[in-house]
């Protein structure tokens, strides 16, 4: 029997990923099934469990994929400007985010069930790749921002961080939510996620929130 090199292995985790991932943009973590992502690769269902034991663990690796994508656009950023005014600092992070979706999506789940039901090997790769993400915004920080302590950077992190799990239900309304919102009499205004991100990187960082330039 042939046997299968590491890279067929990530090839085959990358597209079971990738079909996950697809599926997401239309459908709830809750509706997407094994057999729906099986469907959408090139191999068979059961073949799916010699790379992931769970759902949880496809959609862990697809959290994972998404903080490797924001982390390169914040090393871009870190690598790319020599200084930055806090205002422009708190654009380019937010418009980081903006491009962002599936993260954000990912980031309003409810995180414990997809952590526990995932190997630990698994979680520890998230997790240096959630780890690595805070890394280079502390490192933003300290770059464009001098004049923040390293309590300051820390109590930035563990703000803006949690906030981050509240975008996405907050810029991602249907027109469902919008009548009940409605009905309520909840004068609920629209912000897109630059919006919405950039008000709070502006606030934490003390900056001019006059000087954003609008998406």
């Amino acid at each position: 029997m042939k046997k299968t090199t590491p890279e067929q292995i990530a090839k085959r985790r990358e597209e079971i990923v990738s079909a996950c991932e697809t599926l997401y943009r239309s459908k709830s973590f809750r509706d997407i099934t094994l057999k729906d992502i099986g469907e959408m690769t090139s191999f068979s269902r059961p073949t799916i469990y010699n790379y992931f034991q769970t759902k949880e663990e496809i959609f862990l690796a697809l959290f994972q994929r998404e903080y490797d994508r924001w982390n390169e656009d914040l090393t871009a950023i870190l690598d790319g400007n020599g200084t930055l005014s806090k205002a422009a600092l708190s654009e380019k992070i937010a418009a980081s985010l903006a491009g962002r979706e599936q993260l954000l999506k990912l980031l309003s789940m409810n995180n414990f069930d997809m952590e526990e039901n995932s190997r630990p090997e698994m979680l520890t790769a998230f997790k240096k790749s959630y780890g690595r993400s805070m890394q280079l915004m502390c490192m933003l920080m300290t770059k464009f921002v001098p004049d923040m302590s390293v309590t300051d950077v820390q109590t930035f992190i563990y703000t803006f961080y949690p906030f981050m799990f509240g975008i996405y239900p907050y810029t991602a309304v249907t027109d469902k939510q919008k009548k009940a919102m409605a009905e309520a009499e909840i004068g609920y205004v629209y912000q897109s996620v630059f919006e919405l991100t950039y008000a709070c990187l502006i606030k934490l960082l003390g900056g001019d929130e006059s000087d954003a330039i609008k998406k």
